[in-house]
């Protein structure tokens, strides 16, 4: 017998859909996920360029005001002016500092508020943010930080270190991010966003060009190559962000090397399949919050995986758990300098690269699809209406 679909408010107004960052994929994946298994899903988000994707979700336009998120709790009364007249059975809320408006959606209508949270909740050593909320004596933005994960009937993260400790265990769904797997595919084709040269061997990168992204690790590597005299590896940097010109500086006069900038979302399965392993060198230390943990669930790994590319990565603890070393590809250790070089040097070798990049797909499709990651949500939305989600021990 087929389980009643559920309506679902899903609130995510400080992100852009469609868009070519990971929370627009997120949100975007989560939604038509959530859809795909016969709910009713009513999803708000920013507005992108081109128009809200076609399909089974319901999207309503509605950005923070002047598109500044930290704005975001001043459409409060239209998301629950929204909420009064769609009626859900489960308000999801995508976290952030300066939100809420999900949660006191769910609040006034008395159903479940689900918060997903990607971004941490406690403030990391040295935090400014709570220097000033020290400052201002009753410490208001961690009171309402507070009060939201209390009120949540269920926090839905990559990694609980990040969450306050007196949120019970059983209120808190660990849960990976993933990739469309039916889309991300070794044998995805389309137009290529860059030159691939059929000789070379290609490394790419995937993401934002943010300082603890890494992006300028991978082309001081293929530098480092060149000066051992391996020609043959090249490197693709796929996305933008402010470390985008120090990239391209660092990357003249280096043959081999392409910027693509941002590329939508839809060609990227193409551009990943083309390639030949996928890089994620991550430099925690340039991101203080990581301090608390890698929180991430770093969807370029994921992708990469599905498009069958054997990963490249730091050797982190939590990246263990994601990515085998020698098997699904190559954990280096990223107080070495030359580790990352040496671990592209390895995987030049086809005899090894290409049984890692079979074996992370493989992975991919069993543990860090979106098609699983709805299925876990919709499993943790019926177990919450067919229990008291009032939990006494969260609502004191």
């Amino acid at each position: 017998m087929t389980a009643p679909s559920l309506r679902i408010l899903y609130s995510a107004i400080d992100q852009t859909v469609p868009g070519t960052r990971g929370g627009s994929v997120h949100v975007q994946s989560v939604a038509e996920g959530l859809a795909s298994l016969g709910h009713e899903v009513h999803a708000l988000a920013a507005p992108g360029r081109s128009a809200f994707p076609s399909g089974a979700v319901q999207w309503h336009a509605l950005a923070a005001p002047a598109g500044l998120s930290r704005l975001r709790l001043l459409r409060a009364g239209r998301v629950r002016r929204l909420a009064r007249r769609l009626r859900p059975q489960v308000v999801v809320e995508r976290y952030h500092n300066f939100g809420g408006e999900g949660v006191l959606a769910a609040v006034a209508l008395g159903v479940p508020a689900v918060l997903e949270i990607n971004a941490p909740v406690v403030d990391y050593p040295g935090s400014a943010k709570a220097r000033l909320d020290h400052a201002l004596l009753v410490q208001p933005m961690r009171r309402w930080r507070d009060w939201q994960c209390r009120r949540a009937a269920l926090l839905v993260t990559p990694s609980a270190a990040i969450l306050p400790d007196f949120v019970p265990a059983d209120r808190v769904l660990e849960l990976e991010w993933g990739a469309d797997t039916s889309r991300f595919t070794p044998v995805a084709r389309g137009p290529l966003p860059y030159a691939r040269d059929p000789a070379a061997v290609v490394a790419v990168f995937a993401g934002a060009f943010r300082a603890w992204h890494g992006a300028v690790q991978l082309v001081e590597a293929i530098r480092l190559l060149r000066a051992r005299g391996v020609a043959h590896v090249h490197a693709v940097l796929i996305g933008d962000g402010p470390e985008r010109a120090h990239v391209e500086a660092t990357a003249r006069g280096l043959t081999g090397v392409e910027v693509t900038g941002p590329v939508p979302h839809e060609a990227m399965p193409a551009a990943l399949a083309a390639a030949d392993i996928g890089v994620a060198p991550f430099d925690v230390s340039r991101h203080p919050p990581l301090g608390l943990a890698f929180y991430w669930s770093p969807l370029k790994v994921f992708e990469y995986m599905a498009a069958g590319l054997p990963v490249v990565a730091p050797a982190l603890p939590r990246l263990r758990t994601l990515v085998a070393d020698g098997v699904e590809g190559v954990l280096y250790a990223p107080a070495t300098p030359t580790a990352l070089a040496d671990a592209l040097e390895t995987l030049a070798d086809s005899t090894r690269r290409r049984p890692m990049g079979e074996a992370a797909r493989r992975r991919a499709v069993d543990a860090f699809s979106w098609e699983g990651h709805c299925r876990a949500l919709d499993t943790a939305f019926r177990r919450l209406l067919a229990a008291d989600w009032r939990s006494p021990a969260l609502h004191p």
